[in-house]
């Protein structure tokens, strides 16, 4: 049968077909279909790689405009931590249990001047209720930046270093130093410049807190410095000969010596090594909480100095007497 008909290939596959179909034909017309078939199919494949591209680009495409318009609508509906705490009618605190800045009470309460502060700032922006989170003083910063909590209610001294890592809010306190030492001070210690002059006398500091820097700033080596966790500590060296007297802020200090035995008060001091050390204290937030932190400001403003705030400090030994007398702008630049 011949199959010169054939040699004109169908649409698409004629020339597989007539391969296929004609077994018998002369090996040209073999030779032929097999060269024409071969090329038709590179050329297929070609055109379907070129289609399966453009199909592929076009997915990748709107895959990716999908991806940007996700983003983007979750960008715009991140919910910020001022947002989150209205919403859940709660914040957490971070504080170091130093009194009376920061503490808790036997039965649990959260108090002090800064957290008492706090609520009632949080409360005029409808955040009612306050969770403390007890931790060294030496890790508050890390634990706001790690997310532990939101805000560091512990009355933490606001310096140029601190600045650079937390934001502060404007001050609510200003207040000068003074020493715990043994009943009778027996080696009539004063203040830094006592212990810097008398190389034989070591001085109790906490870990992260101002002191260690006025020792520094006085005079005082490193290695006569007993770098302790908390207030319990310091009071211990001190109870135990380990330090000769342990370094805080005057009302800290005073508060120490009046619940613990065999131990006084040095009279305070403002100056260490003729500079002021009147410290100011503040509410420390995370910087990129700034919605937050302007919010409590705005309020905290208001708030500092009135009748109000001197009635709800006064019994933590705060008053009149303890108001900023620098805002945060001149501290952050250690002024």
């Amino acid at each position: 049968m011949g199959c010169t008909h054939l040699l004109i290939p169908p649409p698409n596959f004629g020339t597989l077909w007539i391969y296929r179909r004609a077994p018998q034909a002369s090996a040209a017309v073999r030779h032929w279909g097999e060269a024409s078939f071969l090329a038709e199919r590179s050329q297929w494949k070609m055109e379907a790689n070129m289609q399966m591209t453009r199909i592929a680009r076009r997915a990748f495409t709107g895959l990716a405009a999908a991806c940007l318009a996700l983003v983007t609508l979750a960008g715009a509906h991140a919910e910020t931590t001022l947002e989150k705490a209205k919403r859940e009618g709660y914040i957490r605190v971070g504080f170091a249990n130093e009194a009376p800045y920061g503490f808790a009470t036997p039965d649990g309460k959260l108090t002090g001047e800064s957290p008492e502060v706090v609520k009632a700032v949080l409360k005029k922006m409808g955040i009612n209720q306050v969770d403390g989170v007890l931790t060294e003083f030496g890790s508050l910063i890390p634990g706001l930046q790690a997310g532990r909590f939101d805000i560091i209610a512990a009355g933490m001294f606001i310096t140029p270093k601190r600045c650079e890592q937390v934001q502060f809010s404007e001050p609510t306190y200003g207040i000068g130093q003074a020493f715990l030492v043994k009943k009778g001070n027996p080696k009539s210690i004063k203040d830094y410049g006592t212990i810097a002059s008398e190389k034989g006398l070591k001085l109790a500091v906490m870990a992260g807190a101002v002191e260690g820097g006025y020792a520094k700033d006085a005079g005082i080596d490193q290695s006569r410095l007993v770098v302790l966790p908390d207030q319990s500590s310091l009071v211990k060296a001190v109870q135990a000969g380990r330090a000769d007297a342990a370094a805080l802020t005057a009302l800290s200090i005073a508060d120490m010596a009046s619940k613990n035995e065999g131990v006084e008060s040095t009279p305070p001091f403002g100056t260490v090594a003729g500079k002021s050390v009147v410290g100011h204290g503040g509410v420390a937030f995370r910087k990129d909480d700034k919605e937050l932190y302007e919010a409590f400001n705005a309020e905290l403003k208001k708030f500092i100095g009135s009748p109000e705030h001197i009635a709800l400090v006064t019994p933590f030994g705060f008053g009149k007497g303890f108001l900023p007398t620098k805002t945060t702008a001149q501290l952050c630049a250690g002024e």
